[in-house]
This record gives structure tokens, sequence and C-alpha cells, in this order.
């Protein structure tokens, strides 16, 4: 696909300042998606809309397609009636750093009430909006709620639960559904709830010509339902279904063990003899869910790092060819396009490079890793083509203002050559260099908008501790910001473009 030359911003609704000690799909998302509309941004990119399986990292889930419940906002439940709003009282209005253990605590609970109120007291229009959404999504949603359930009931290991229900045996699941019906139909509901509430945010998105760029790992991990069942798809045993082998990447520079992951890799022959069913419905409904996506990890699609599961570190991997050139024929196939950008930042051999380009699928491009030597400078404006996707930083990223204080003279000096001394800070310096580039995506986060430092860094790979905790400050979205975006999307030639307006228009969560 040909992506139109737009420019937005990176904000991950988490970092949202909403009530409740997390960002919801409630009132702060459509205050941003305002300030967006006025500062004429036609892009929001987000990060994986998944619940977390390993501390609170996104891009690790206990499923590729159901939506993280901490998103849903309880003031539209209330809206709707679906919650009594006087149970939102006791809710923190302030936007201190994610507590994720007292979130869950604070918010589980009222969802879970609020799917029981559903159950109990929707109108048939409701009711059948529901059994709608249930149908439709099957395919992913039972296993997804009964893994749910089953892990808290089983514990997170599933390969420990009773042997017919870790080998997703069809007598032991039917006979854990019908004991457990009434909890595996609130989780339903709390998914409905979830997609609902995201729909309605997509439908205001194109009526103020706002296009969703969304996210997706290439691996899952194994604490997920999509491994437990459908185990035939990946490298594990049969014994004690552990992984034979895992993912990650080999040493370089910066790590001299390199990085085990841990994600189970794919059995890559089962995957194509099922004709990619589980990669074609996993990316259709990414594309029904955003409207462009960018692939994580894209060099796994042509060679994977595989670590025996025994090591400890990965530097006794080596690489193995992926699905390469079938994978993205099939996809194009079945989806009629590929509305999808490559994470393809790092060491990118040339078999990468002509996958991606055989595809016309677009690479990235961030300015922070441009000024560090001659090697990097393919990362600058003037070496791009339009089939790029530009950013200042990333959410692996500090923040621009964070990345210049590290600086030394040499490469601050090479900074202001090409930004000027830029009196309202280095990180509208990158910012203007990214609107002015050829590319035709340019997404900025909203930290560096803000011009904000260290403090406000959402992850620093390879760490464990610290990541996806914080939040954007209140009252930060002023008319005078957007209008020095939208003076720059102009002069740059990023006006958003009028998108066609869903016909359903009603939204019960």
């Amino acid at each position: 696909m040909t992506f139109p030359r737009a420019t937005g911003i990176l904000l991950h609704p988490i970092s949202l300042p909403s009530r409740g000690g997390i960002g919801d799909l409630g009132p702060s998302a459509y205050e941003f998606l305002d300030f967006l509309a006025k500062a004429t941004q036609g892009l929001w990119q987000v990060l994986p809309l998944n619940p977390p399986a390993k501390g609170n990292s996104p891009y690790s889930s206990t499923s590729a397609f159901a939506g993280d419940p901490l998103l849903i906002s309880l003031e539209r439940l209330a809206e709707h009636g679906w919650i009594d709003s006087g149970a939102l009282s006791g809710l923190t209005s302030d936007v201190a750093p994610i507590d994720y253990e007292r979130v869950r605590r604070d918010k589980l609970p009222l969802l879970w009430k609020a799917a029981e109120d559903f159950l109990a007291k929707s109108n048939e229009h409701a009711r059948q909006r529901f059994d709608r959404f249930c149908a439709d999504n099957a395919w992913w949603l039972e296993d997804y709620v009964m893994f749910d359930l089953l892990r808290q009931s089983h514990g997170e290991n599933w390969s420990h639960w009773p042997s017919e229900l870790a080998r997703h045996e069809g007598a032991a699941l039917e006979k854990f559904r019908q004991e457990s019906s009434a909890k595996l139909n609130s989780r339903r509901v709390v998914q409905f709830f979830l997609w609902e509430q995201w729909r309605a945010l997509r439908y205001y998105c194109a009526q103020k010509s706002i296009r969703v760029v969304g996210d997706i790992a290439i691996f899952v991990d194994y604490d997920s339902a999509d491994v437990w069942a459908h185990r035939e798809l990946f490298r594990l045993r049969e014994d004690d279904l552990q992984p034979e082998v895992v993912s990650g990447v080999p040493p370089d520079y910066f790590s001299a063990t390199g990085q085990r992951w841990g994600n189970p890799l794919y059995n890559w022959d089962a995957v194509r003899a099922t004709g990619y069913r589980w990669w074609v419905q996993r990316l259709r409904w990414a594309t029904q869910t955003c409207d462009f996506i960018r692939l994580d990890h894209f060099r796994g699609f042509a060679q994977f790092w595989e670590i025996p599961a025994s090591e400890s570190t990965a530097i006794r991997g080596r690489w193995v060819d992926g699905p390469g050139d079938e994978l993205f024929h099939k996809i194009k196939e079945e989806l009629g396009g590929l509305p999808f950008f490559a994470e393809d930042l790092g060491l990118i051999t040339p078999d990468v490079v002509a996958l991606r380009d055989r595809h016309d699928i677009p690479g990235m491009a961030v300015l922070q890793f441009a000024f560090g030597d001659v090697g990097a400078h393919a990362y600058l404006p003037h070496r791009l083509t339009p089939n790029r996707v530009i950013y200042s930083g990333t959410h692996d990223n500090d923040t621009t203002v964070g990345w210049w204080s590290t600086l030394g003279e040499k490469e601050r000096a090479a900074v202001c050559a090409l930004t000027g001394n830029c009196d309202d800070g280095p990180n509208w310096g990158l910012i203007r260099l990214a609107q002015s580039s050829p590319a035709n995506f340019s997404i900025v986060p909203i930290q560096d908008v803000l011009g904000l430092g260290s403090e406000a860094r959402l992850n620093t790979p390879s760490t464990s501790e610290g990541n996806y905790h914080w939040r954007c400050p209140l009252g930060v979205f002023k008319s005078e910001l957007a209008e020095k975006l939208a003076a720059l999307a102009e002069v740059t030639d990023r006006l958003p473009q009028i998108q066609p307006i869903p016909d359903d228009s009603e939204f019960i969560a």
C-alpha cells in the first residue's frame, strides 16, 4: 500500500491522564483526539492493546486478540448505566505513575460487577449486540476466556494445570465450560465492553479524520491463550509442553550475551500446512481494529535467532530462515493489501531489506540514531525515501530532551549543524526535521511534543523494572501547542485526509 503523507503523535492509552490510576478509553482519550484534530494531526499511534502477561509490557501478552480490561473506561460504563456512578467516587484523579497492583485491586472488581449487571439488566437490543460480538469473535474469544479463568484458578504456567486441561482436551474443556458458565460469560462481557469502547473511539477518530496506527509483536508469550490453544503451531516438547527453542537476538555492540526474550518459536512447517490460518486471522483482526499496523521485529520474518530453551543467554543461538515471501503473499491474497510498516531497526541484513522492499512495506527511521557516526547517517532526512515512517524517537527511546542531555559535544554539534540553534529545544529541532523529511509518515511521541525529560521515558529495553508507568500530566493539551503543530503540518504538506465514516454509530459501552 502507498501511505499518504501524514503526521501524528505516539501516545499509548495507558499514559492518558484518566481517572483511576491508569489511562483508558474514556473522557481523556476524547480530549486528546480533540487536541489532535485542532493540531491537524492525521495519525494516532498506540502500542499493542492486549492484556500483559509478564510485568506490564503490552508486547508480552496473554492473548494476541483480547484487549486489556484495564483500558476500559468506568466513566463510560456509568454513562451507559452498567455501573453506578457513585462507585467511581473512590477512584484517584491524580496522574501519578501507574501502580498496576493498586489499579487492578481498585478497578477489576468494578468491571466484574458491571459485567454481572449487564448480564442481569441489559435490554434485548444490548443483548443482541453482545451476542453478535460473541458469535463474530468466538474463534479467539472462547479460548481466551477459558484460558484467563483457568490461569486464575490453576496458576500462570498452563503446562502445570491438570493434564487434560493443559492439553486442551475437548471433553475436559466442555465440562469446565458448563461448570464455570457465569464466570466465563462475565469475561466475555468485559471483552465486549473493551472493544465496544474502542469502536466508539475509532468512530470519533474517523469523524476527526484521524487514522489509528497499531502495533503487533511478531512473537507471542508462552503464557498465552494462543500457545495453549494452538500448541501444534509452536516448537514445544510433547512430554512436558515446554518450549524446545526460544526467541531473542544475538550478542552485539550493546550486549555481550545478546537478548534472550524467551518466547516460544513458531513451527513454521505446521503454520504453513494450515495455509497460515492463525497469522491471517491475526493480521486481519489487527486491520479491523486499526488503520495501519507496525510489525515489530520485522527481520524475524526473514530470519530469526533460535536459542535452545536450556540456554540462559542468547550466545548459543543460530539464524534460521523464517516464512519470508510466502507469508506476505498469503496475507495480501486474503486481506487485499498490506497496510503494514516494518520495525527494521538495528542490524538489518540485505535479505531483510529485500523482503521488505519486494512487498512495498515501509521501513522505519529514528532521528535519535542518526548522529552518532557516518554509518548512522542513513536515518537522516535527506537519505530517506517516501516509503518510510520517521520518528524523533520511539517508545523504546529516551525522550529527545533526555537523549540530548547524554550527548557529547561532537554529537550535539552534528545535531545543531542540521537543525540550527533551536530556541524552543532540541525536541522541536528533531520534530521539524521529521516533518520536513520525504518520509510519508512522521510520528512523534507526545513526550517530545511536550518537551519532557528522562522522567517521562516509557520503556528502557532489556530492563524489567520501572517500565510502562509514565502518565501524561493534566492540562497539557493546550490550544497554543495545537496551533504550533498545525502550522508545521500545513507548511510540510501533512494535513489529514478525510476518511469514510463507519455506518454503525451506536455504542452501548
